[in-house]
């Protein structure tokens, strides 16, 4: 089976990209499914479900969602192989842009969009600078040259990474995305394989339920700014 990660900041066009590439993906008769992380709510798995699209929805909650994604991928995993599914995908947003979805070996795909602002590309982290392939949509509603330097902002980020422009409406690029999936690598397991960066660092106080101000209360993993 075929396991990809997607991943990229909120309201970015994720779902509306992996829609579309379903598509044209059932149309070659490939069997996908896709497993939804996300922090409080999300009602994407019902869109996806509405598809007749194997899902699975997790919330992280009060965890990490980089914590709670490489805590579960595993059995999401042998849950895609137990349906005989020949491709897994794996959405995730970057809420903290030190986020870092990816997984050594595993065609990792960063969805970013041309109205984050220019300077995005280089805040968002190892989730752009550890992926595969960019996409970057919403292309329609800037100038063609806002395209190309934000096009080129993302290049002096990851100059590796293949960038692609892919319309969640229209669906235009989502074929040649589709068909670089179909490409992607099959693997019988997870186990043992390696993310492509560490996890932002834990844990602290606060990340056990601390509420109070005071350095008394700060233990753990705890960075301070150098003051004069």
């Amino acid at each position: 089976m075929k396991l990809i990660t997607i991943s990229g900041p909120p309201s970015s066009g994720k779902t509306s990209v992996i829609l579309k590439c379903i598509d044209e993906l059932l149309q070659k008769g490939v069997k996908i499914g896709v497993v939804k992380f996300d922090c409080l709510t999300t009602d994407d798995d019902k869109i996806y479900a509405k598809k007749g699209v194997p899902v699975k929805k997790g919330l992280s909650g009060a965890i990490c969602p980089d914590h709670y994604f490489i805590s579960n991928i595993e059995e999401c995993f042998e849950w895609g192989k137990s349906l005989g599914l020949d491709m897994l995908i794996s959405e995730s947003a970057g809420l903290c842009n030190r986020c870092s979805p990816h997984i050594k070996d595993i065609l990792a795909i960063c969805v970013i969009d041309n109205l984050a602002g220019i300077n995005t590309p280089k805040k968002i982290g190892p989730m752009l600078k550890g992926a595969d392939i960019v996409v970057i949509t919403k292309g329609d509603i800037v100038s063609q040259a806002e395209r190309e330097v934000y096009a080129m902002k993302v290049k002096l980020v990851n100059p590796k990474a293949l960038i692609m422009h892919v319309n969640g409406i229209t669906g235009q690029g989502a074929n040649e995305l589709a068909n670089l999936l179909l490409k992607s690598a099959n693997i019988d397991s997870i186990s043992e394989k390696q993310l492509r960066f560490t996890m932002p660092a834990a844990v602290c106080s606060y990340c056990l339920g601390e509420k109070r101000i005071g350095k008394q209360y700060q233990m753990g993993n705890i960075k301070k700014i150098e003051m004069e």
